[in-house]
Parts: C-alpha cells; structure tokens; sequence
C-alpha cells in the first residue's frame, strides 16, 4: 500500500461543523526522500524505499553512506518500503504529505505500542479476578484461576493469557479517520488514537 513515514507529535482535540469534540492524533508525516527504487527484474518485486528525519554521517555506517549518496540525498534516520504508487518516482524525489494523503478519507497506522513492562492479567487481559473478599479469601483477588484441565490433558495449552511482557510490540490501528491535512507544516490530523509514544515513528498508509 502507497504511505510514509511519520512522526507522532500528540494528541488533541478539534470541532466538527455541528459542534462535536473530536479526539485526534498530530502526525507529522513527511517529508520523505525516495532512497532505492526496486524492481522485478533486479529485486523480484517492486516496491520504493523511503527515508525519514535527518541523520549525522558521522552516526551513519559506511555502507548506507554509500547507499543515501547513490539516491543523492543525505542520511536519513529511518527507512521503509512501500507498494502501490500511482506515479512513477527517481532517486532523491521528495514525496510530502499532500501528496498522498490529499483527498484521503481513511488510513491505517502501524506503530510500536508503549511498553508497560511485566504485567499480570487483570491489566494485561482484562480478567475480573478471582472469588470473593468475603469468607476468609484474601489472597487470590488478582489471580487468574485455574490454567488447565485435570489428569487430562495434562497440561496448559498454548496461547493461554497469562501474565507476561505487555505492550513494546508491533501494532495497527486500521480506517482511522483523516480530519484535516495541513500541507505547509506536514502535518495529519487522524480521528482516534495511535499506536505508541510522543515523538515514537509511525507507517501511515491508504
């Protein structure tokens, strides 16, 4: 799918025309430097690297140096292929935000979701605990039960929701609502909330 790299800058709020308050996340998405172009023949599909936020060539590993200067742009911090253009684009186009996502009504949002460290279940899953804090009980409040069968089967199934690592991980939020493209400061306002933190990096696409 045709997209970019963004930045996710905050959340605020914004009226429609009949006076709603609508949530929304500020994105700054763009622009984006077209590094490699890959095609069938060379690479076995197609598909267009972009380049997002500058990075210091001092910071910049020697290969990619050699690969920004083939593109004739300067390094770049963050890197991703997208498919689907309906134009064909050269080495070192800039690609900004209007001119993607002008007119667009929906998009989805791939991002990295917060880490919220090891977690037990009533917050990692939603569980309700366990038993009563009546009648004695009162060490069980929080705890996720029984994990599996008796002498049969014998054991717990994979993919039972337990405690563990929550959040950190890749996730996608899908048809989020475009409230307002704002080209001169490459800005997207999309209804709804994102995946990740303040300033984290985000894939928006059609």
């Amino acid at each position: 799918m045709p997209g970019l790299l963004g930045k996710k800058i905050g959340m605020t709020s914004v009226f429609s025309a009949d006076g709603k308050n609508i949530p929304c996340t500020v994105v700054e998405v763009g622009p984006c430097v077209v590094t490699q172009i890959k095609s069938v023949e060379k690479e076995g599909y197609n598909a267009v690297q972009l380049g997002f936020q500058e990075a210091k060539e001092k910071n910049t590993t020697a290969p990619l140096l050699g690969h920004f200067k083939k593109a004739g742009t300067t390094p770049k911090r963050h890197l991703a292929e997208f498919t689907g253009f309906d134009k064909e684009f050269n080495l070192g186009d800039t690609i900004t935000v209007a001119d993607v996502f002008e007119g667009v009504e929906y998009v989805d949002v791939v991002g990295t979701s917060k880490g919220h460290g090891f977690q037990g279940v009533m917050k990692r899953h939603g569980f309700g605990g366990v038993g009563q804090s009546t009648h004695g009980q009162d060490d069980r409040a929080r705890k996720p039960g029984a994990i599996g069968a008796c002498s049969y089967p014998a054991k717990v199934f994979k993919g039972m929701r337990m405690a563990g690592q929550m959040g950190n991980r890749r996730a996608t939020n899908q048809n989020l609502k475009v409230i307002k493209v704002i080209p001169e400061h490459n800005l997207l306002l999309l209804k709804g909330s994102v995946p990740g933190c303040k300033g984290s990096i985000v894939i928006i696409e059609k």
